[in-house]
C-alpha cells in the first residue's frame, strides 16, 4: 500500500536558518522611483502595538466606508544624522565604491563605532567627477541617546540610497544634507506604502515540532511523540538538508512588504506624547517622546528593536494614496495587563 501524500512541513525559502550577523538590517536592493531626488529609506525603534478606529478605505471590502478596528504598531522615528556620502559606479562585478565624503561636524557618540575623520573633506568635493558616478547613498546614523525607551548611547550606522531625478540632482541633494539631519518627512508620509525590514524575535534552539510544525507521532509510538518519524531513506546514505530537524528559531532578518503608514506625528520638544502613550507607558519600553508613526499591522522584531523602512519594491496598490485616511480613535488603554 502506498504511503498517503502530504504537503511539506516548513518552508525551505529561508534556508539556512542561522542567526542574523547583525541586529542592524541590511538592504540588498532598492526600487527606482519617478519623483524628485529624495532619501529612499529611514530607521526607527519599535515601541509596541495598539489599535485604532478608522474608516475602511478598501473599496472591495465588506466593511468599506464603515468604522473598523485595526491593529497598528508604534515606531519611534527620531531624526537621523547624515555622517557622509558614498558614491558608487557600475562595473562588471556590480557596484564598486568610487569615493566617499564625510562631514566635518560629527557627533562624539559616533566614535563608539568608527574612527572619526580629522581631515577636511572639501578637496574631495571639488575633485568629484559627476560623470563617473552611477549611485549615491547617504551614510546615516541613529541617535538612541534621545530615545528614553532604548537604554544605550551607541548609535547604529547604515546606508540609505538617494533615488529619483538625475545623477547630478541626487549628488546636489546629498551634498545639501551632509552634516545635517533628515526626518521621516524627507522619506515618506501618511497613506503611503513602505517595506519593513527587521530582525525577528529570537527563540533559541527549538525542536523540529515547533520549528517546522510537523505532526506529533501517535500516542502508542515507541519512546517519544515529539520526534521525527524518519530521517530519510537508506540511499542516499546521509541525512539530507531538507529533513526537518532541530535548530535555531528566530533572530533572522525578514522583510514585510507593503505596510501602510496610518499616522505620522512630528513634534519638536522632548515631552511625552499624550495622544499615543497609554496609561503606565508601553510595556518594556516606557513613553514615546520623539516623532512617531503608526504602521498598519504587526512588524518583525521585539520591543526596542531597530526597524528599517524602504520604498516599496513591489507595491500591490499603486493608487493607495488617493484613499484618504480617516482616523477616528487611537487606543490609549493600559498595556500592563490586569
Amino acid at each position: 500500500m502506498a504511503t498517503p501524500h502530504h504537503s511539506r512541513h516548513g518552508s525551505m525559502a529561508y534556508y539556512p536558518r542561522r542567526r542574523a550577523k547583525s541586529l542592524v538590517p541590511h538592504v540588498d536592493s532598492w526600487p527606482e522611483i519617478d519623483e524628485g531626488p529624495k532619501v529612499q529609506g529611514f530607521a526607527g525603534y519599535k515601541v509596541g502595538m495598539t489599535h485604532v478606529l478608522m474608516v475602511d478605505w478598501r473599496k472591495k471590502s465588506e466593511t468599506a466606508g464603515q468604522e473598523i478596528s485595526i491593529p497598528v504598531t508604534v515606531v519611534e522615528v527620531p531624526p537621523l544624522g547624515v555622517a557622509g556620502i558614498r558614491f558608487y559606479r557600475k562595473s562588471t562585478y556590480g557596484l564598486q565604491v568610487y569615493s566617499e565624503i564625510w562631514s566635518n561636524n560629527l557627533e562624539k557618540e559616533l566614535s563608539r563605532i568608527i574612527s572619526i575623520p580629522k581631515k577636511d573633506q572639501k578637496e574631495k568635493i571639488e575633485k568629484l567627477n559627476k560623470s563617473d558616478i552611477d549611485e549615491v547613498r547617504l551614510i546615516v546614523y541613529t541617535k538612541p541617546s534621545k530615545v528614553t525607551g532604548v537604554p544605550k548611547k551607541k548609535p547604529e550606522i547604515m546606508e540609505m540610497r538617494v533615488g529619483g531625478g538625475t545623477i547630478e540632482q541626487r549628488i546636489d541633494y546629498a551634498l545639501g544634507k551632509l552634516g545635517k539631519e533628515i526626518t521621516f518627512k524627507d522619506f515618506s508620509s501618511p497613506g503611503k506604502l513602505v517595506d519593513v525590514i527587521a530582525v525577528t524575535k529570537g527563540k533559541g534552539f527549538q525542536g523540529h515540532i515547533k520549528r517546522f510544525g510537523v505532526k506529533l507521532l501517535p500516542r502508542k509510538n515507541r519512546k517519544h511523540r515529539r520526534m521525527i518519524g524518519t530521517l530519510g531513506p537508506w540511499h542516499p546514505n546521509w541525512i539530507m538538508f531538507t529533513v526537518p530537524m532541530a535548530g535555531q528559531l528566530g533572530n533572522q532578518q525578514r522583510t514585510e512588504y507593503n505596510k501602510r503608514i496610518i499616522k505620522f506625528v512630528n513634534v519638536e520638544n522632548n515631552k511625552p506624547k499624550e495622544d499615543v502613550n497609554p496609561e503606565g507607558g508601553f510595556l518594556n519600553y516606557g513613553l514615546v517622546r520623539n516623532p512617531y508613526i503608526l504602521v498598519h499591522g504587526s512588524i518583525p522584531g521585539t520591543t526596542k528593536r531597530l526597524i528599517r523602512f524602504r520604498d516599496p519594491i513591489r507595491p500591490t496598490d499603486v493608487n493607495i494614496e488617493e484613499n484618504e485616511i480617516k482616523l477616528v480613535y487611537v487606543s490609549r488603554n493600559s498595556k500592563q495587563g490586569v
